[in-house]
């Protein structure tokens, strides 16, 4: 069998070609294949397309940024309009008051770049041997060395060679493990670095209490509070950031997907105040981070685009309303013992199999059914577009009912 000479990401490479589906379009929260077969995007892609296919909106201000300036860097001494006007957008309604933002390219960056930061806060400030990163069991932070070296899920840590050293990983959701950590390497810990809610570790929400318990500790500590909300940002959690969903402010926050609706890539750093001061202290410093594409104008021209239409539409209060549909429906089921359970918050969801269950054999059947969900390794998981129906999630829970039996 003919292998395509594309290298496909997350798959095996050995599979041939005729194995994958090739997508040629979307509307709303439906994508189709080429055989003309619909398919209810309950995934929003990859946890991303909370605007919906086909947004007319964002594909408008993509074209017109690329009818004038398509590109050009941002080192010094240049910048653009869109990248400026996203970015105080983002400062408007971020959870840290009087942030600034640095821009990547995707998530995986955004981490990478953040954790950098992180670093060099405690540099400037006069303290580098704070350089331990504490991170989270089943916590994904991509896959560049530094996220891959964070994350908790061992499987994606495989094959790589030695990591980047450095790295203490809590036990999910114990506060008291983590104030153990802290006891055991006192202020050598200078950064921790945790997600809203887990996304690809399992859609994991936090233990009540234990995102605001890791921020004590950060504080009797003088630990910096890394949020990396590559999913939870953006009305996932019913709130611009998933930080403000739990009441809890960080120092520095990662962003991607949702920011452009995955319509051209874009992550990010909002920086807080103590990084700031730190950044800012000495006029003559010379920051020697960055990217070639960060502050792409394409890019950020279609992130404020679709800001914009977060707040004109109403997505961020839409995702609560899809949030419960889909807790009630998979609790339905839970209920009926036809899963083992459900979880999740906001308008992220999985649904927990029964043991022995395999995930992506019920994927699999959900795909014959028309209805795309995300195996993970003891459930499926949920995460669609915030414009999608309500019919269109009763479809979901049907499907995945269908899948299971």
């Amino acid at each position: 069998m003919a292998l395509s000479p594309f290298l496909h990401p997350f798959a095996q490479p050995a599979k041939p070609a005729s194995g994958f589906t090739t997508l040629v379009g979307g509307e709303g929260s439906v994508v189709w294949d080429d055989k003309g077969r619909r398919y209810i995007d309950a995934m929003a892609s990859l946890w991303y397309c909370n605007a919906g296919h086909g947004e007319q909106r964002i594909i408008d201000a993509i074209s017109a940024q690329l009818q004038s300036l398509a590109t050009y860097n941002t080192f010094d001494p240049w910048t653009n309009e869109p990248t400026e006007r996203l970015a105080a957008q983002i400062v408007e309604v971020a959870p840290m008051p009087g942030s600034r933002v640095f821009f990547t390219c995707s998530g995986s960056e955004a981490v990478d770049s953040a954790l950098k930061l992180a670093h060099l806060t405690h540099f400037l400030e006069g303290h580098p041997e704070r350089q331990l990163v504490a991170s989270r069991e089943q916590g994904y932070h991509g896959v560049a060395y530094g996220g891959t070296s964070a994350q908790g899920i061992p499987a994606n840590k495989e094959g790589w060679g030695e990591l980047v050293p450095g790295f203490v990983h809590l036990p999910t959701n114990d506060i008291e493990a983590a104030s153990r950590a802290f006891a055991e390497h006192g202020d050598r810990i200078g950064t921790v670095i945790a997600e809203p809610v887990q996304g690809a570790g399992g859609v994991i929400p936090p233990a009540p209490g234990y995102l605001a318990g890791l921020r004590r500790l950060c504080d009797d500590h003088g630990t910096l509070l890394i949020m990396d909300e590559v999913i939870c940002a953006w009305g996932r959690l019913g709130q611009w950031f998933g930080s403000q969903h739990y009441g809890v402010e960080p120092d520095l926050v990662t962003f991607a997907k949702g920011v452009t609706s995955g319509y051209v890539p874009l992550g990010g750093v909002v920086v807080g105040g103590r990084a700031r001061a730190a950044l800012e202290s000495d006029p003559t410093y010379l920051l020697r981070h960055g990217h070639t594409y960060s502050g792409h104008p394409t890019c950020t021209a279609a992130g404020v685009a679709t800001l914009e239409l977060y707040k004109t539409d109403g997505l961020i209060e839409r995702s609560v309303t899809v949030g419960k549909l889909l807790a009630d429906g998979l609790g339905a089921l839970a209920d009926d013992g036809i899963i083992a359970g459900a979880r999740g918050e906001g308008a992220v969801w999985a649904a927990e199999l029964h043991e022995g269950v395999d995930s992506t054999a019920v994927r699999n059947r959900m795909l014959e059914a028309g209805v795309i969900a995300r195996p993970l390794a003891d459930a499926v998981a949920f995460c669609p577009p915030l414009v999608i129906t309500e019919a269109e999630i009763a479809r979901c829970i049907d499907a995945l009912a269908g899948a299971v039996r």
